[in-house]
């Protein structure tokens, strides 16, 4: 997949099929959408673009403090590995913020990305103030040549409701990790670089990887939860700590997994955690041997949640 944050680098004359939105958290009804422009990309021998906007922080206003279900670079990384040809994370300029919804169509879609396709939710909004909606597409679409095919919310086989990023957090800040990996189709993830800790683990005889999440990434509730860690082709079940580590007197909230079944150094690489069940919240021990003893529990309970084939795909 390209990536470009100028559309001054994006200078290709190929029509076009694109997506437009947030794209936060890549939910099961996001995919719906990427699955659409992938039939028309394949069926008209199109270029498979996702257009979407990198806002400033202080503009990331809504719900917890501005965090978001994933980073920049996270969602590049799923995007990816939904075989998108071209992804387009332009910064929200005031520029952009002025740019009326003909505007956007005429210069945008058509001048730039020479779009002759447009895949949109059915509450999708752009261009000054909002006014722009799926109906203005397809309105702009018959005057100009390119169709444009409105998505209708996916909805959860469980409950039926629709699922949206804002249900996804719901359910996150409740810790309903179950729940969260219904939405996304996948279990919710944390990614970062494996850093030096305090040891404390290992002095007891349960290493741990640390990882400092991005302070935009939004987080469950601080606590224990089971997981499993990929790095690089090998994948590993964990028990994961969320949080300050009270009992050894932590600052700063890091996510600490011991990885089950893994061993050597893998200070400096990438990992990315998977979060599949929330066992129990953040506690404060009386002493270092019961802290042992609760995570010995933990890990016992673990392997009997986490199924050999997470580990085995």
């Amino acid at each position: 997949m390209e990536y470009f944050r100028d559309l001054s680098d994006y200078r290709s004359e190929k029509p076009t099929v694109i997506t437009l939105g947030k794209f936060d958290g890549v939910h099961l009804g996001h995919r719906m959408l990427l699955e659409q422009v992938r039939v028309i990309a394949d069926r008209r021998s199109l270029t498979s673009v996702v257009f979407t906007f990198d806002a400033p922080p202080q503009a990331k206003i809504h719900h917890r403090a501005g965090k978001m279900l994933m980073t920049n670079e996270e969602r590049r990384l799923l995007l990816s590995e939904e075989a998108m040809d071209v992804l387009i994370e332009c910064p929200f300029t005031k520029e952009f913020r002025e740019l009326s919804p003909d505007d956007f169509v005429r210069k945008i879609l058509i001048g730039k990305f020479h779009a002759e396709a447009l895949v949109v939710g059915d509450d999708f909004r752009f261009g000054k103030d909002r006014k722009g909606d799926a109906a203005f597409l397809e309105e702009a679409g018959r005057r100009c040549g390119f169709t444009v095919s409105v998505i209708g919310k996916k909805r959860d086989d469980v409950t039926g409701r629709e699922i949206s990023s804002t249900w996804v957090r719901e359910e996150l800040l409740r810790g309903n990790m179950e729940t969260v990996k219904r939405l996304l189709g996948r279990p919710y993830f944390i990614t970062g670089e494996i850093m030096h800790g305090r040891q404390i683990g290992r002095s007891i005889g349960i290493p741990t990887i640390n990882q400092i999440p991005h302070e935009e990434k939004m987080l469950p509730p601080r606590g224990v939860y089971f997981s499993f860690a990929v790095i690089g082709a090998q994948r590993y079940r964990g028990v994961t700590n969320i949080g300050v580590r009270p009992t050894v007197s932590g600052s700063g909230v890091t996510a600490e997994t011991n990885l089950l079944n893994g061993d050597g150094d893998l200070y400096g690489r990438e990992a990315r955690v998977y979060l599949l069940h929330f066992e129990r919240p953040e506690q404060k021990f009386s002493s270092v041997d019961e802290l042992k003893e609760k995570i010995q529990g933990d890990i016992a309970a673990a392997k009997r949640y986490i199924p050999d084939c997470v580990i085995s795909e």
